[in-house]
């Protein structure tokens, strides 16, 4: 079975797939057949999409992972060396320098691990061998294609992670061709080397997935016994209004401040102290639309408190 996962080219919904793409997206078959020839199953992959951190980690271990001295320094020395960029950004996008940076920061360490998984490998294995998500993987493939033609890049040598994000960002392909943008005027959109263009696309793909400016992201709540547990962790998407949390025994002085309308997340995480309960607004939200967990955005959140409150030593 291995060595016919390995010979993608010879399979015939891979055949199928080419098909598609030379009727729909005027590819040429044979440039295609020669691409799959080369591309290889990797069970890594398989391996790693199966077990990913959200699903094996608690607040606790991403706290260990993610909030780390080192990173902590590499990303006050990146933002100085690039500060007009997020100067610019911000005043175009409104989003918040530091969560830029965090994002920069949890996703690549600053551009130092971008991915060493040849994108055509991980995106074919996961679109041909790995059914729970061939559809959308397979929708990634697509949109590889077009990117590197649109790119003037060869398929085969685009690297990335082992779910075929790329850059400083991470972005899948899809999300490249959507949010990515040319920051530095060279009519070129370059996130895998080009830091002006990795900080601009970041800062629109929040600003399009509704990052408000100069709101808050979360709320600590001191006390357990402010919170109804039936409330905690039901969803990601901020659904109840401060009136409505106070029909549900919330004390009113723990929200006289939020303006009426603003809809938050009731939310517990089990850190290294124990159990931390917050209040997510909608720029919580907005960063669960860069990668659909709430240990992801909290672990945004506090790095790139850590490196606001750092800036100012």
């Amino acid at each position: 079975m291995a060595s016919a996962r390995a010979d993608y080219a010879e399979r015939p919904e891979v055949q199928q797939f080419i098909s598609e793409l030379r009727v729909n997206d005027g590819f040429d078959a044979e440039v295609l057949q020669s691409v799959f020839q080369q591309a290889r199953y990797k069970q890594s992959i398989i391996d790693a999409i199966s077990r990913p951190a959200e699903r094996v980690l608690k607040w606790d271990g991403y706290q260990d992972i993610f909030l780390t001295d080192r990173r902590f320094r590499q990303g006050l020395a990146f933002e100085a060396s690039h500060r007009e960029l997020f100067t610019k950004a911000e005043a175009r996008w409104g989003v918040d320098r530091w969560t830029i940076l965090a994002i920069l920061g949890v996703e690549t360490s600053y551009g130092r691990n971008k991915g060493s998984y040849r994108v055509i490998d991980a995106l074919s294995t996961l679109a041909f061998d790995y059914p729970p998500r061939a559809k959308f993987f397979k929708k990634e493939l697509r949109e590889l294609f077009l990117l590197a033609r649109e790119q003037d890049k060869s398929v085969v040598d685009l690297l990335g992670s082992y779910a075929g994000a790329m850059g400083y960002g991470q972005f899948i392909p899809s999300s490249y061709r959507a949010y990515a943008v040319d920051f530095n005027d060279d009519a070129f959109i370059d996130i895998w080397d080009e830091p002006a263009d990795a900080i601009a696309s970041i800062a629109n793909y929040l600003s399009v997935h509704g990052w408000e400016p100069a709101k808050p992201v979360l709320r600590e709540i001191a006390s357990p016994n402010d919170i109804p547990e039936a409330l905690l962790n039901k969803q990601l998407k901020p659904h109840l209004s401060a009136a409505v949390l106070i029909d549900y025994g919330v004390e009113p002085s723990l929200l006289g401040d939020i303006e009426p309308g603003v809809l938050l997340n009731p939310l517990r995480f089990e850190g290294k102290a124990g159990s931390e309960y917050w209040l997510g607004y909608p720029n919580f939200y907005a960063i669960t639309r860069y990668n659909h967990s709430r240990l992801y955005a909290m672990a945004i959140y506090q790095l790139s408190e850590q490196l606001r409150k750092g800036s100012k030593q």
